[in-house]
């Protein structure tokens, strides 16, 4: 293994402290292990609050600020924060309107949530969650009951994130945050394994000339195994799976992420980018908004995701409004 890292131990310290050094648009509580925006937001704002294992950067940390989120809780390398993390996140940002808790759908993830917000009740926060369930490649895992969140986590926190800044309440900004997620599908394709730190090795065994179809990020496995192709006859599958679960037809629009797990390189990414626009025209879906990048990852993993949000003119205002993060920045 070789890994730039000092020790498996200190890895997420040793993040953070790189974090607070190379953004100063955030403040890392180190103790606590929260990053919050530097600036607080206006009274009277509601309050994004999301977080994860490590390991699939930029998310979540990457998306802490103006228009996203206002606080992120990073657990150990594919690990849920703990309870405590999330109480003194929502208790740092909260402005008087409540706290939105976004959790991608893994067990860990839901149960820790979940007693944050009655933790967070107990002191008088309003506290909110919208679950994140948007990968269609398996119903039900060793990770999860239902389906995994995954790529639609990063439309859920620029939609519902625009809409706070614009002053929603907390009732709001949670139903476009759940309307966000049930607009969305994912699919994910693996070529290698990740490695955690700790472990030392791949999370699996994957021969040179196979593929992992409908992998989750955490390396859990897909569908099946299945012999590596052109990038054309990947995509195809990936796009035709989505669209059979998804309520699309001849018309709609969508905002497109095609995402790597982490060590795929750009330039393939944008083959695959263009063979998922062919393929939708073929459909006659049509892509509104794109994103081609790193931005919910598997460590080192190779391979994509492709993510499809059916988006109408709000969304679409919502997903241009203006966005400060370190992983996303327009104006």
């Amino acid at each position: 293994m070789k890994k730039l890292i000092n020790s498996p131990e200190t890895l997420l310290a040793d993040a953070l402290a790189g974090i607070a050094a190379a953004h100063p648009g955030l403040a890392v509580d180190a103790s606590a292990r929260v990053v919050l925006r530097a600036r607080p937001a206006e009274p009277g704002k509601v309050a994004l609050v999301s977080g994860g294992g490590s390991g699939h950067e930029p998310l979540h940390v990457g998306f802490v600020g103006p228009g996203m989120l206002d606080a992120a809780c990073p657990g150990e390398v594919f690990t849920s924060p703990v309870p405590d993390q999330m109480v003194a996140a929502a208790r740092a940002v909260d402005t008087g309107a409540g706290v939105l808790f976004i959790v991608k759908n893994y067990t860990g993830d839901v149960l820790n949530f979940r007693l944050a917000a009655e933790l967070a009740a107990e002191e008088g926060i309003a506290v909110a969650t919208v679950l994140v369930d948007d990968d269609v490649a398996v119903e039900d895992s060793t990770w999860t009951a239902g389906r995994r969140g995954t790529g639609a986590t990063v439309a859920v926190e620029k939609i519902a994130g625009a809409l706070a800044e614009r002053g929603a309440p907390l009732a709001e900004v949670a139903e476009a945050g759940r309307r966000v997620d049930e607009a969305s599908r994912s699919f994910a394709i693996a070529l290698t394994a990740a490695t955690v730190p700790a472990a030392g090795r791949p999370g699996f065994d994957l021969p040179e000339d196979e593929i992992e179809v409908g992998v989750g990020i955490h390396g859990e496995p897909g569908r099946r195994r299945a012999p590596m192709r052109p990038a054309a006859e990947l995509v195809a599958e990936v796009v035709d799976t989505v669209l059979a679960d998804h309520h699309l037809g001849p018309g709609d629009e969508v905002i497109a992420l095609v995402n790597g797990l982490g060590a795929t390189p750009l330039l393939e990414l944008y083959v695959v980018f263009g063979e998922v626009r062919a393929r939708l025209a073929d459909h006659r879906v049509t892509i509104a908004r794109s994103l081609v990048g790193n931005y919910v990852t598997s460590l080192d993993m190779a391979g994509f995701s492709l993510t499809l949000t059916k988006a109408d003119r709000q969304l679409l205002q919502l997903w241009d409004a203006p966005v400060d993060t370190p992983a996303l920045t327009w104006s």
